[in-house]
């Protein structure tokens, strides 16, 4: 296919990653740990780089490869992020104490639905990143929405689904029923009234969503 032709090419030429970033890629592919796509997670550095947000919040840490990827790109800015698997967790821990990112990066322990408390002390936030439970994005915006500043952005990843969102017939059922959601959220999220929204095909698909 054309496109994955051209996602090739584009993925051919992104400069090397720091070694500890292509560690962190390997393990994930091989622990079928899911991190951002390379071409996705470049996207959202860039227009991070252009706002420059001071503070970022994260729901969903996974090892803390984003984390980590944000934190080197914007070395000013703090970022809080969520995870609740607690092996996951620990390893993010590490290896943000090997980047020695330990002061620039909190680790919030727990559901991204049982987390606002320990959020709330840290907002508002210039950007927040939604990369959790696929099923649960309305919940998280919703959730966590409120505590982003007016100057804001929201980015969420994986809402094209492998391409799955556009697919009629899907066979496996629990399948069918995540798309069905993610579809759902993507159609609430474009006609949210208080948000201007725009879904890009790069990576998984990323949605990047500011405050009218």
């Amino acid at each position: 296919m054309e496109n994955e032709k051209l996602h090739a090419y584009i993925e051919g030429i992104i400069p090397a990653r720091l070694e500890l970033f292509q560690r962190m890629e390997s393990y994930a592919k091989d622990h079928g740990v899911p991190i951002m796509e390379l071409v996705g997670i470049e996207a959202m550095l860039q227009l991070l780089r252009i706002q420059q947000p001071k503070n970022i919040l994260e729901v969903g840490t996974a090892i803390g490869y984003s984390a980590l990827r944000m934190a080197d790109a914007l070395p000013n800015c703090k970022i809080v992020t969520i995870e609740r698997d607690a092996e996951r967790y620990e390893l993010a821990e590490q290896y943000i104490l090997e980047a020695g990112k330990e002061t620039q990066i909190l680790i919030i322990k727990g559901d991204a639905l049982e987390a606002e408390p320990q959020v709330k002390e840290h907002g508002p936030f210039q950007a927040i990143f939604i990369d959790a439970a696929k099923g649960q994005y309305q919940r998280f915006f919703e959730m966590y929405s409120q505590y982003l500043d007016d100057y804001g952005v929201i980015i969420t990843d994986n809402v094209l689904f492998k391409g799955l969102v556009c697919e009629e017939e899907i066979e496996n059922k629990r399948t069918r029923n995540l798309v069905k959601k993610i579809d759902s959220f993507n159609r609430w999220l474009m006609n949210h009234p208080d948000f201007y929204t725009v879904i890009l095909p790069v990576g998984d698909g990323v949605a990047i969503s500011k405050k009218r």
